[in-house]
Order: C-alpha cells, then structure tokens, then sequence
C-alpha cells in the first residue's frame, strides 16, 4: 500500500516552489528545473521543468515549455507539451498544445493546433 494515496496529492498552486523567476526579471536562454517553478518575468528560450509551472500574470513564456502540470495566467509564444493544463482568465496562449486534461477558465485565450490523448494510450505508444 502507497503511502501517499492520489488524495492526497497537494495541487500545485500549493507546492513549495524550488525556482522563481520574478517580474522584471528577464532569461535569456533556456530555463531546466527539477522540481516546481513559478515565472513572474519573461523568458525567452525553452522551458523544461519536470514537475510543474505556474506563468503567473505579468509572465511571458517566448519558446515551448515541456513540464508534467502548467497554471498559465500569464502569456506564451510557443508549444506546450504536458498531462495537465489550466488556462486562467488573464492567461493567453499562441502555439500547439499536447496535453491529457485541458481547463480553459472564461476569459482565457488558447490560438493553436490542440491534440489531446487519454493516458493509457500515451501508455501504450511509449512502450
């Protein structure tokens, strides 16, 4: 038995962030990190990070981000490729998306090409 049951998963808006980028803040270049990141600047170059985002209003993403779970309330320039995506009101969204769920709340913007797949057949095409 798991220790930690699909419960009691803390949703990442409430996760500790292991890396921030600030407003006024401005990456040039790619951004890689292991944990959860918060983007409050612009950056511009990819965004990989291997557990979750969260592009906050005045964030600005020019390149792909590529991460398990994103909040977008700020805007991107760019692919993303993710389980789990919820554009907020004020977030806005210019490029593909590849994701499993998909939440647009009223208010937000999302131009692009969508393609969406349930997980056990993303499953199956990585075996």
């Amino acid at each position: 038995m798991a220790i930690f049951s699909k419960k009691d998963k803390v949703a990442l808006d409430l996760q500790a962030i292991s890396t921030l980028i600030s407003e006024g803040s401005v990456l040039e270049g790619n951004l890689k990190a292991p944990a959860f990141a918060r983007i409050d600047g612009l950056v511009n170059g990819d965004v990989m990070v291997d557990e979750g985002l969260i592009l906050g209003e005045k964030g600005e993403v020019k390149g792909n981000i590529s991460t398990k779970e994103i909040f977008v309330y700020g805007t991107v320039r760019g692919d993303i490729n993710t389980s789990s995506l919820e554009i907020k009101a004020t977030g806005r969204i210019t490029g593909d998306i590849k994701t499993q769920n998909l939440a647009v709340e009223n208010g937000g913007v999302y131009n692009g090409n969508l393609t969406m797949q349930q997980v056990e057949v993303q499953k199956q095409l990585q075996a």
